[in-house]
């Protein structure tokens, strides 16, 4: 059995923050804080991207190797929230980014035109990313190999008669671990943080790790679960004390 390899969306995690109450505003698809990120500030991302990157015509020939996919609602509120969370935990701790996200790479891994507001977006939350501190790689449990194996069946990337006991040796390495170990520690570095997403995006969360064709392994969960219902979701769980992979 070859399940395909997890793809690594970015080289560094996201976090994501606990809420502190309930918020609700006609027209605001997230808040972070006292920021509001609004219907209308993802409708002109979206328009932007479009606007870049039209609908191949018949009689147009598709470019070898191009496979251009827009970005729905939800990615483009969750790089926003992730931006604004980005840049207060920088600010308040004085992180600065150790490598440059850079935007025809970014647009490239996207599927879309460089000159797309959202690919730039994506690039800087990328740069801004990698100046927050990760610790080291973390093993993954039973539960999140069971959870793992059984999103790569979902996505094709794992054959449907494949057993986890199977499957888990190849899916467990260096980049599960570590894409475990940033998501963690991330989540409890911005815990404090207020962030409310509206409830048409629930459950809503940025990939750190995914299966080749997009589908997400590993995510962070950003605001509220998939109901109204208040809830920590950003508590990291233990780390694991057991030998890192690779």
């Amino acid at each position: 059995m070859r399940a395909r390899r997890l793809v690594a969306v970015a080289s560094v995690a996201v976090g994501l923050v606990a809420l502190s109450g309930c918020r609700s505003e006609p027209g605001v698809a997230a808040y972070v804080g006292d920021h509001r990120i609004t219907e209308d500030a993802v409708t002109e991302v979206i328009d932007d991207a479009r606007a870049k990157n039209p609908e191949p015509t018949e009689a147009a020939e598709p470019v070898p190797g191009q496979q251009v996919r827009l970005p729905g609602r939800s990615e483009v509120v969750s790089t926003l929230v992730l931006g604004q969370v980005c840049e207060r935990i920088s600010a308040a701790e004085g992180y600065r980014p150790q490598g440059q996200a850079e935007v025809a790479q970014v647009a490239q891994q996207l599927g879309i035109s460089p000159e797309a507001t959202y690919a730039r977006q994506v690039a800087e939350l990328y740069t801004c990313l990698s100046g927050i501190p990760v610790g080291s790689p973390v093993a993954p449990t039973e539960q999140e190999l069971a959870d793992l194996v059984a999103a790569g069946k979902r996505a094709g990337a794992v054959p449907a008669d494949v057993t986890v006991e199977q499957a888990a040796p190849q899916l467990d390495g260096e980049q599960l671990r570590q894409a475990l170990a940033t998501r963690d520690a991330l989540a409890g570095a911005v815990e404090t943080y207020d962030v409310t997403v509206n409830p048409r995006y629930r459950p809503l969360e940025f990939p750190v790790l995914s299966f080749a064709g997009q589908a997400v392994a590993v995510g962070v969960p950003l605001g509220e679960p998939g109901s109204d219902a208040v809830t920590d979701v950003s508590t990291p769980r233990p780390a694991q004390t057991g030998p890192a992979d690779g």
